[in-house]
């Protein structure tokens, strides 16, 4: 086993550094997410923290660090979001310019929070890669430390404290599944919890977009690459420190698909009535993935960040309604005569449907010249409602065509 560079003592000394800058978040039972994952699952609640994620410890621990001299000279980081808020915040708190390096494609969220703590933006780059080095550029010319968002042992030390606090909290755990980006959160999460209890295990999870880990450690060569909505893990390379730590104390790695990450952050949303953003659902995307991995074990699931964007939380829990048919489209094509579309209404009315949404066609190429379309999206109580909706408008005379995310369907629902 290759020797690391942080110990058990070295995340202890964290947690004494970091007492009273840092929240210590709860680990709260979810009893509706143990039903639909058969575990009996509890969540660190790190979306808690004042800037929404993890990051802050690493970054107060890194910062608390630095010497006076490097004080006044300044820190710059590279971040696509958490790590620049964590970094802003404890700067300003500790009175250290800061100046962040963000991708362009950085949430607007996260950028203009980062702001907000007062730090000098940067947005360079369409990777992280590139805004790394964007940031290495202005670290040399102008004087500045840089803090690494993983690839250093006080943000791993300190992101590893959330171990000390979960196994305080619940000793029973079997598991902790923690999402993986760049390494430094599960490195210092294994090198704490495997010391405090060896036969637990440690499993991280990655975007299957971004398998960085995966195809280091099983020596793959997965694609890497791609639009998904856990940015927060979206890293290309592993953290050179990080690396040795995830391969000799992480039990697996699981890599989870878009559509499971969007669940995961809608269960997250609608049944532990919290925020997660797509990194930090990730872990219990993982249970959904693959629950006999999972099934009647003591879970801890570290929800590790809740900074998600208002309008993509909304567009994820409408699309999680439509895979469940709780909303459903369909069209409608008729005689073009008075009282249709009251008739249609009034049915689903009687039915229990909510109309959304209704667009009248008549000037359709594919629509006879004395006809009419109507496209119809309702809401329902589930996808049995859904079907007996459909079965009712068919028994009509209706022959309803259902419209789903991609396209019109050739036959009747």
């Amino acid at each position: 086993m290759a020797e690391h560079a942080i110990t058990l003592q070295d995340v202890e000394r964290a947690a004494r550094t970091i007492q009273g800058q840092v929240l210590r978040t709860p680990l709260v039972p979810a009893p509706r997410l143990s039903q639909i994952t058969g575990a009996s699952v509890c969540v660190k609640h790190e979306n808690m923290q004042p800037t929404g994620s993890f990051k802050e410890r690493g970054a107060a621990n890194k910062l608390e660090s630095l010497t006076s001299e490097e004080r006044q000279r300044g820190v710059i980081a590279m971040s696509a979001g958490n790590h620049a808020q964590a970094v802003a915040y404890h700067a300003r708190r500790l009175g250290i310019p800061a100046v962040i390096v963000m991708p362009e494609s950085a949430p607007l969220v996260k950028a203009e929070n980062t702001r907000s703590y007062g730090a000098r933006v940067v947005l360079f780059g369409e990777t992280l890669y590139e805004s790394a080095a964007r940031a290495r550029e202005i670290a040399a010319a102008e004087g500045l430390v840089f803090v690494h968002p993983y690839d250093d042992p006080r943000v791993m030390a300190g992101q590893g404290t959330i171990a000390l606090e979960m196994l305080a909290d619940a000793p029973d755990l079997d598991q902790i599944v923690v999402p993986i980006g760049g390494g430094g959160l599960i490195s210092g999460i294994a090198i704490a919890a495997k010391a405090l209890k060896p036969s637990i295990e440690i499993i991280g999870v990655e975007a299957a977009l971004y398998p960085s880990f995966t195809n280091a450690i099983r020596g793959e060569d997965r694609p890497i690459g791609g639009a998904t909505l856990a940015e927060g893990i979206a890293v290309k390379t592993v953290g050179q420190l990080p690396l040795p730590v995830v391969r000799d104390l992480v039990s697996d790695i699981i890599l989870v698909e878009e559509p499971l990450i969007e669940r995961a952050v809608n269960a997250y949303a609608t049944l532990q009535r919290t925020m997660a953003e797509g990194a930090g659902a990730a872990g219990l995307a993982a249970m959904l993935a693959e629950p006999d991995r999972f099934k009647s074990k003591q879970v801890g699931l570290v929800l590790c960040g809740g900074n998600i964007d208002a309008r993509i939380l909304a567009s994820v829990m409408v699309r999680e309604l439509e895979r469940d048919d709780r909303i459903a489209s369909f069209r409608i094509t008729s005689h073009d005569r008075p009282g249709l579309l009251g008739r249609v209404a009034s049915l689903l009315g009687d039915l229990g449907a909510n109309i959304l949404e209704v667009s009248h066609g008549r000037l359709f190429l594919d629509v006879p010249a004395k006809g009419v379309s109507i496209d119809i999206t309702i809401e329902t109580r589930d996808r049995q409602h859904t079907f007996e909706v459909f079965e009712a408008l068919k028994a009509e005379g209706l022959a309803p065509q259902r419209i789903d995310s991609r396209c019109l369907s050739e036959t009747a629902y």
